[in-house]
């Protein structure tokens, strides 16, 4: 069975899902005559300023972004970058600042859809996201597309989102301090479950108050390391250049790598660190009180900006210029040896770094889950899926969780597959909200370009 869905997932997630990614991020792109670029500096203006929004929903645009992050800044920032630049060698890096760059605009589409075709549930809550705007904006025809990406969604949570992520824990706390696994365990399970069964405001008031502490944290860590070799840094950025166009030569324990490697593992992993595309964060920002989609997509492509260009690049540099590529170990332990060799102790900085990364992703993508299930079975199944959701995290710190991942991973992809859909066809929709909002804002509203 695990070899059959190796196969799958190697399909699903091959050089078909990878162009049709990158190719709608760059029709976004040109479709929006790269606003997601002209407006950064007045979409980081909305966010430092105090934007707090108007209009109905239940959390504040800035916990919608907070929320969104604290689901996509995990691992995938420490482990998947180490893991990019160990297969794709060093030009995986700009592969990933690429990917990126164009996520925005996906990103960006998907708050401007979620909010323009949310619904409210019986329960005075805000849903939306990829199922609600295939449904609303594309019509009963396209109903099928909306149930997969629900089902998907609910289901791949459970993996990708929640076992693996309390598994990753129990392995990095025991190694370090010797921590068993069911401590761990039923200790994660205490924590989430105090958060996320207090729904949305709870989720979004704690992410609000953890992600931006602990994002700072790690990136003035990785700037202390950087400034401790800042004379290398051109340099570095140079190989990284110079590897993502010509390929790298094997060196040390470095297997050496193709152009092509780098293209590979930087799209993919730069899609698996921001989650642009893949209709998980549209669900956070469903949530967000406004009434104004644009803006609300203005805060939300800011993610994929932090969680990249920021937060993956900080890594990539820190192992870039601790010299520790070569050194024939990958994932979290390569990251964990950039710092270490850079700073005493500084391998704590990975361990802290896996435990809250990874404890609030499974709060952010909780709710995730949560909307898929409303979407399916109504809020009479939002409160078992709370319990599952909580109930499952010690047997993902107890279990080898390989098939899982696998099985996880290949459900993420299937989610992708009726997002982007939806955003190729609703993209004129996205186009027109744009334009007419940019034209009733043009006195209060300059062409930021950075």
């Amino acid at each position: 069975m695990e070899a059959v869905i190796t196969e799958v997932n190697a399909w699903a997630w091959g050089v078909p899902m990878q162009v049709l990614l990158l190719g709608t991020g760059i029709f976004l792109t040109l479709g929006l005559s790269l606003l997601t670029w002209r407006k950064l500096g007045f979409a980081f203006r909305l966010l430092l300023g105090g934007f707090k929004g108007q209009g109905e929903g239940d959390i504040p645009p800035f916990r919608a972004l907070m929320t969104s992050l604290s689901a996509t800044i995990g691992t995938g920032n420490i482990a998947g970058v180490a893991t990019a630049m160990t297969l794709g060698g060093p030009g995986a890096l700009f592969w990933m600042w690429l990917t990126a760059l164009f996520g925005m605009a996906m990103k960006y589409a998907e708050a401007v859809l979620a909010v323009r075709y949310r619904e409210q549930d019986d329960l005075g809550g805000f849903s939306g996201g990829p199922m609600y705007y295939i449904r609303n904006g594309l019509g009963p025809r396209f109903a099928i597309l909306s149930g997969a990406f629900a089902l998907f969604g609910a289901m791949a949570g459970f993996g990708l989102a929640n076992t693996v992520q309390s598994n990753s824990v129990a392995q990095v706390l025991g190694d370090q301090f010797e921590v068993h696994w069911l401590t761990t365990g039923l200790l994660l399970m205490v924590i989430v479950g105090a958060v996320i069964l207090g729904g949305i405001r709870r989720i979004a008031a704690t992410a609000s108050a953890v992600v931006p502490v602990m994002a700072i944290a790690y990136v003035a860590m990785s700037a202390l390391v950087i400034a401790l070799h800042i004379e290398q840094v051109p340099e570095a950025l140079g190989t990284i250049i110079d590897s993502a166009f010509n390929g790298a030569s094997a060196a040390g324990g470095f297997a050496g790598a193709s152009v092509w490697a780098a293209i590979r593992f930087g799209v993919a992993r730069g899609i698996f660190s921001n989650e642009a595309g893949l209709g998980s964060a549209p669900i956070a920002h469903a949530a967000a009180r406004t009434n104004e989609p644009v803006e609300q997509g203005l805060i939300a492509m800011l993610g994929t900006f932090i969680d990249t260009l920021v937060v993956c690049t900080m890594t990539g540099l820190v192992i870039m210029l601790t010299g520790v590529l070569e050194s024939g170990i990958s994932g979290a332990s390569l990251t964990a040896s950039a710092f270490g060799s850079a700073i005493p102790g500084g391998e704590l900085v990975v361990t802290v770094g896996v435990v809250l990364f990874a404890t609030t992703t499974m709060i952010g993508w909780s709710f995730y889950g949560e909307r898929c299930v409303v979407y399916l079975f109504g809020t009479r199944g939002i409160m078992p899926f709370r319990v599952l959701w909580v109930l499952a995290i010690p047997v993902g710190a107890a279990t080898d969780l390989g098939l899982i991942w696998l099985i996880a991973d290949t459900l993420n992809a299937f989610m992708a597959i009726p997002n982007l859909i939806a955003l190729l066809l609703l993209s004129p929709v996205v186009f027109t909200l744009s334009k007419s909002y940019f034209s009733r804002h043009a006195d209060s509203v300059k062409s930021d370009a950075i």
